[in-house]
């Protein structure tokens, strides 16, 4: 089964007496992963399971879903706004996934938004930390996908919620995509709703009241994704692109990527999806310049996260240009109250920007 077929099997699509079946099978599976899911955050609630102040703020940002929530522009934002105030951060993420230098495509993505960033990947985190504090003597941490990697202290946490699939299809991994119950927003300090410009605001109004279940003085912070420039591997770049284009995306909310094209008024002649995270091979390269040609394209265009995983590909001579969309958070509400939790948060581990 590909992601597509999971997708629609979880989202109940299928209405099918197999379908079914398998729902429920998936069903009894998520009662025993949500069991363990909560019997893990009780170790830590109870400080049954340590946690590992490293003497720095840490500011975590993360999900309560799988997939893309656009976890990579918004740390690139908070590491730009320490950036510009003084501050010396520096990044730390797991690394799921790995290119073939161990590196993985948030990381290639994240040093070209963030030039000179130190970013460690490592499964842990606290380990990570402490090099680069040792290693970089950075004074701020942005913890990239950590919400559910306790281990390592944090100032504040960030959660992403994105507004066109907020809660998973409603259930717990594997029957649906929540990491953990709606629960858990009570351990954050802030909550992003992210991709808020793709959906009505009656909608985005009923996901505020869900969250505020959990978090009842929860500041509303909504982003968009804009698109500010297209973007190829050697560097150039353009402001837009004419003619029909292959898209084409490997990532964890192809929907979303299909919204930013739209918002770029890019003509899409023809949409091929790949599973999250994938690791392109020269034969998917040289079937994607073949559907270019088949359907008259004069471009592919695809995310930064896909463009980098090109990098070790040839590219055919006779390929159209391969263009990816560069994208950065553009606040439509609550910006002042995100830099409030910021700002707090490192005010209480007493961090200091250069003289």
């Amino acid at each position: 089964m590909n992601q597509a077929q999971f997708l629609e099997l979880i989202s109940e699509q299928s209405p099918s007496a197999k379908q079914r079946l398998l729902r429920f099978f998936l069903s009894v599976l998520s009662v025993g992963y949500g069991f363990g899911t909560r019997f893990r955050n009780a170790l830590f609630d109870c400080s049954l399971k340590p946690v590992h102040d490293v003497g720095v703020p840490v500011i975590a940002i993360g999900n309560l879903t799988t997939g893309g929530t656009g976890k990579t522009p918004m740390v690139a934002f908070v590491v730009n706004w320490l950036t510009q105030r003084g501050y010396r951060p520096g990044i730390v993420s797991r690394g799921y996934r790995s290119l073939h230098e161990g590196e993985n495509d948030e990381k290639r993505v994240l040093a070209l938004s963030c030039p000179g960033i130190p970013h460690i990947q490592d499964r842990d985190r606290v380990a990570a930390a402490r090099r680069l504090i040792t290693e970089h003597q950075v004074n701020v941490i942005v913890a990239d996908d950590a919400f559910q990697h306790r281990r390592l202290a944090r100032s504040c946490d960030v959660v992403l919620i994105d507004a066109l699939n907020p809660w998973g299809y409603s259930f717990i991994l594997p029957r649906g995509l929540l990491r953990e119950p709606q629960a858990s927003l009570r351990r954050t300090n802030a909550v992003i709703l992210t991709r808020a410009d793709q959906v009505t605001v009656e909608e985005r109004s009923r996901i505020w009241q869900q969250i505020r279940r959990w978090l009842p003085h929860a500041s509303t912070i909504e982003v968009a994704f804009r698109p500010t420039v297209f973007r190829t591997l050697s560097g150039e770049t353009r402001q837009d692109l004419a003619g029909p284009v292959l898209g084409f995306c490997g990532i964890g909310n192809p929907r979303g990527f299909e919204q930013t094209l739209a918002a770029a008024h890019v003509n899409v002649a023809r949409f091929i999806v790949f599973p999250d995270h994938h690791h392109y091979s020269q034969a998917d390269l040289e079937s994607l310049v073949e559907n270019a040609q088949q359907t008259g394209a004069v471009a592919l265009v695809t995310t930064m996260k896909d463009l980098v995983k090109l990098k070790d590909l040839t590219i055919p001579a006779q390929s159209p240009t391969v263009w990816a969309v560069d994208i950065e958070a553009s606040f439509m509400n609550g910006l002042a109250q995100l830099e409030r939790e910021l700002v707090g948060a490192i005010s209480r581990q007493n961090a200091q920007p250069r003289s």
